[in-house]
């Protein structure tokens, strides 16, 4: 699979990464560098210049204005997220739930990519493709919920999923040539998901998994705007 991007006008637009700086975000913006279609690539992290803070709305208002230009911008990937650090394990009953937790993943998963949506969708141009797309998780399928557990991740991405697709129908109105969706990546080789992966269980390195992405992205129309779509381009159930 090559790194190609095809279906964006030619010889011009910004592609814009938030969340540049981890394994996947890293090799998303590696592969869009590579496809040389867009004429600029913002990368945003908390070590980028302006640097983002999910919890903080004004260094993505600030990331915005930054990132925004005469050229527009076609490509929006928001590749944040939070699942585990030292303090905040995936819970595997009811008994491990606290509100401090429960706030923090909302607060990352769902809260900062809607203001990320506020910010950023304003920059796709009216007219022509444009994509947002933000990683989600198959986890926060309620559908596809047969094993329980893991309650403040799979319900921050539930919610994060219902935000893209609320978003969808509002841009659809203004924009009706951009697509805006949620992207379930797979399970991937990086710090967020090491921990858990097992035996049996289908594992990306962050390049080959940036690589399905980018190409699921390319194919998007807007018919497919509002949807969940895993690394394959199939939809997953919400």
């Amino acid at each position: 699979m090559s790194d190609g991007i095809h279906s964006f006008p030619p010889g011009g637009g910004s592609a814009i990464v938030l969340g540049a700086s981890g394994g996947l975000g890293t090799a998303l913006s590696d592969a869009i560098a590579r496809s040389g279609r867009f004429g600029r690539l913002v990368k945003f992290s908390r070590a980028s210049e302006p640097a983002i803070d999910l919890l903080d709305e004004v260094s993505l208002e600030r990331a915005a204005k930054y990132a925004s230009g005469n050229d527009g911008v076609r490509l929006v990937i928001d590749a944040t997220g939070f699942l585990h650090d030292d303090r905040h394990k995936p819970e595997k009953t009811w008994r491990n739930l606290e509100p401090d937790k429960l706030a923090r993943a909302f607060a990352l998963n769902a809260i900062g990519p809607a203001l990320i949506v506020k910010h950023f969708l304003p920059l796709l141009p009216p007219s022509g493709k444009a994509v947002f797309a933000t990683l989600s998780a198959r986890v926060g399928s309620i559908g596809d919920n047969r094993l329980g557990g893991w309650y403040s991740y799979r319900a921050s991405k539930a919610a994060l999923n219902q935000l893209v697709r609320t978003a969808a129908i509002e841009l659809k109105r203004l924009k009706p040539e951009a697509v805006c969706v949620a992207l379930h990546p797979g399970t991937v080789d990086t710090p967020l998901s090491q921990p858990f992966s097992r035996a049996g269980l289908q594992v990306q390195s962050p390049a080959k998994a940036a690589r399905h992405l980018i190409s699921v992205i390319d194919r998007l129309g807007p018919d497919e705007s509002g949807g969940f779509f895993d690394w394959r381009g199939a939809p997953v159930p919400w």
